[in-house]
């Protein structure tokens, strides 16, 4: 397999695209590909020029941080959660995610996301504890990795400069459910940063990884605060 991979020696440099031969196990793991060409002391492009290291970000490599998204054949998705026996091509084409400023290669920077959590103050402050009919949908939200698949495909999401996107959907359900001193302070950030600016699109819904239910915390937050 020829993998392609779009690289960028850091923020300030110029894109480029390069490929590397991939001649090991097939039933494996994108993220084990790039392990893969990592590994040797000295790694060669297929034109047979000598190329540094790929850099990539990974932790967990079992699809619960969330650290190795990236667009893998033209879809946003985690490399230690996608298979190539799963990809039709024979060619592996690997971006970093474009909704993201470029750190170097398939590494991206997204503290966005949390430096909007924190501009909207999302804390619960008083705790009050939540409704037992709450449980679940706040077990499976509090499930989100912060990768920003959802963010990536969204077609309401830029930047994140007014609207925040799902995962801060997600965010503000847990919060509104377990505050006590400031519903009213996370109700008027949800309505701001989220209920204003989505278009219902669900693409959020089919591309998260762990498979929040994301359209419930919408509903039940629009029916609570609306």
């Amino acid at each position: 397999m020829i993998v392609k991979i779009k690289r960028q020696e850091n923020s300030d440099s110029k894109a480029y695209w390069q490929s590397f031969k991939y001649n090991g196990n097939m039933d494996t793991t994108v993220a084990a590909v790039l392990d893969f060409l990592n590994y040797n002391d000295d790694l060669f492009d297929t034109e047979g020029n000598p190329a540094r290291r790929i850099r990539w970000e990974c932790s967990c490599m079992q699809k619960t941080c969330g650290a190795c998204a990236m667009i893998i054949n033209g879809m946003p998705a985690l490399a230690c959660n996608t298979f190539l026996r799963n990809i039709s091509s024979k060619e592996l084409v690997l971006e970093p995610l474009r909704k993201f400023p470029v750190v170097s290669d398939l590494i991206v920077d997204r503290s966005i996301i949390y430096e909007n959590l924190k501009k909207a103050e999302l804390y619960i402050g008083e705790y009050a504890g939540a409704d037992k009919k709450e449980y679940e949908q706040q077990y499976q939200t509090a499930k989100c990795l912060k990768c920003g698949l959802c963010l990536e495909v969204c077609p309401n999401y830029n930047k994140g400069e007014t609207f925040f996107g799902a995962m801060f959907a997600n965010d503000s359900y847990i919060s509104y459910t377990q505050s006590e001193s400031r519903k009213k302070e996370i109700a008027s950030e949800y309505k701001k940063h989220f209920a204003s600016g989505c278009s219902k699109s669900l693409a959020c819904v089919d591309i998260c990884p762990v498979q929040i239910p994301t359209l419930a915390s919408i509903g039940r937050m629009n029916k609570k605060i609306f």
